[in-house]
């Protein structure tokens, strides 16, 4: 079947194909660095601690600034659609003999990665690095008994909207800036509330450095469990929500991996979007836990895309992938999620949402039933080559040659 034909059978339901590719076109997602080097970073040496971990060690990972960046442009080149680049601290760049810890980094440190979302018309989001640091003290940064300890985060957190103020500025785009620690601890403890009420006090405490919130939205993520800390997390679901309604100008952010195995992001959306003016979701593929599996087409995927557009959420929703896996080719498993997410936020713009509306408030269920049933057999994916089309990539699984050639030419030369 031609676009055309596509087109002539999503008109028959009353939707126009081109709006929805013209919509996508301009609906800004933002790229996890972090994909690229297996959440490694530049300021710092040794593993991932502090309830991360990557899996896997497949050859051609990047390792310097330069590497990193030059795969982001290999991946944008294969991707579809508006991107946002999204950095967390460690990924500050230093010139020789500048280096400086995590509390006294400065715009000056993130001057080559401006340079590059400018190049690429990109904004920016950014994170707190809460991890992988020798002052993570005995699992925990914000929420910690120690005084100096959290002294320390907090300077980085206060450091980290400064930046954040910088890239909005710069870019022309607000920076999204989520503050999410992996504080926890491995066992039962004898105190919940303690780390909590610390948490809350070391987070307000950021929030006293000025800054725009036009320019800068602050957002809070959970976390159910992490590696380490299995029986207990500092920022749970309800602290986060509760902090973040309880603050003016901070927003929630979800994790769609960050939640008990049968809890779905997609139904917390349109419940947060009863009271929140904007939200903030971070995007992956939680495999039995927050596993951080690339980003599939799949059912829950797909109905997250769902909440976000037929609640007229686009322009309220910040979105954002995160998953990192170092089993396979680091470029393909970048560029399959972000056309994942781009394939179901076009399927969502495709659907009769009006007329799914219309049958569920008049009771009609077994209609929405079977028009939802319908959609799933639609042509999408001659509308989906039309949007790659427009946009001048490759809408089949041939780009993934263009990957094979890179890691020849480039990726298998950084044993």
């Amino acid at each position: 079947m031609s676009y055309e034909s596509a087109k002539a059978a999503y008109a028959k339901y009353g939707i126009d194909t081109d709006a929805a590719i013209n919509k996508l076109k301009n609906i800004p997602v933002a790229l996890h660095c972090w994909q690229g080097d297996d959440v490694t970073g530049f300021d710092h040496d040794g593993p991932l601690t502090g309830g991360i971990q990557t899996t896997g060690n497949y050859p051609g990972k990047a390792r310097t600034p330069e590497e990193l960046m030059a795969d982001i442009e290999e991946v944008i080149k294969l991707t579809p659609g508006t991107k946002k680049l999204n950095l967390h601290a460690c990924y500050a760049i230093f010139e020789p003999g500048q280096f400086v810890d995590r509390d006294k980094i400065e715009p000056k440190h993130f001057v080559k990665w401006v340079e590059f979302a400018k190049k690429h018309n990109m904004g920016i989001d950014f994170n707190p690095t809460f991890f992988s640091h020798d002052k993570v003290k005995d699992g925990l940064t914000l929420s910690s008994p120690d005084a100096e300890t959290r002294k320390f985060w907090i300077e980085h957190g206060k450091a980290c909207i400064r930046i954040s103020e910088y890239f909005a500025k710069e870019t022309g785009i607000p920076t999204v800036m989520n503050i999410w620690t992996g504080d926890g601890f491995k066992d039962i403890p004898a105190d919940r509330m303690g780390p909590r009420m610390r948490y809350k006090e070391s987070i307000e405490e950021i929030l006293k450095q000025p800054f725009d919130k036009n320019l800068v939205k602050i957002t809070v993520e959970s976390k159910v469990f992490g590696i380490g800390v299995e029986s207990y997390t500092s920022g749970s679901a309800e602290f986060t929500l509760s902090f973040a309604a309880g603050h003016d100008g901070v927003l929630p952010l979800m994790d769609n991996g960050h939640y008990h195995p049968t809890e779905v992001v997609s139904d917390k959306i349109p419940a947060l979007l009863c009271f929140f003016p904007e939200i903030a979701l971070h995007i992956t593929r939680p495999v039995r836990w927050d596993s951080d599996h690339v980003v599939l087409f799949d059912d829950e995927t797909k109905e997250m895309a769902k909440e976000i557009v037929r609640n007229d959420a686009l322009d309220r929703v910040f979105m954002a992938l995160d998953y990192f896996d170092a089993s396979i080719n680091r470029i393909g498993a970048w560029t399959v999620g972000f056309r994942s997410w781009q394939k179901a936020l076009l399927n969502a713009l495709l659907l009769p949402n009006a007329k799914l509306k219309e049958f569920q408030d008049t009771c009609r269920m077994n209609e929405l039933m079977v028009w939802q049933e319908e959609f799933k057999t639609m042509p999408f994916g001659e509308v989906w080559e039309e949007y790659c089309k427009q946009c001048g990539v490759v809408a089949g699984p041939e780009w993934y040659d263009e990957v094979k050639k890179y890691e020849a030419d480039v990726l298998s030369k950084r044993q």
